[in-house]
């Protein structure tokens, strides 16, 4: 299994827990619902910058191999 993997898996399961425990601790459905948009975005944003660091990652390692 991939560790990035478990990264993405454990964010987007604080997407769900955090506006959840906003809510049962007083906040409105609105600032949960906001807060859960902002966790979201900010999770997929760095998916993609991961997925896009592992690919350069493994293109430098060919590279190197190449020239070996």
């Amino acid at each position: 299994m991939d560790p990035a993997d478990d990264v993405v898996r454990w964010a987007a399961f604080c997407c769900v827990l955090v506006p959840v425990v906003l809510v049962v601790y007083g906040t409105s459905l609105g600032g949960a619902a906001g807060t859960a948009l902002g966790l979201v975005t900010v999770t997929a944003a760095c998916r993609v910058l991961l997925r896009r660091s592992e690919r350069g990652l493994r293109a430098e390692t060919v590279r190197t191999r190449r020239r070996s």
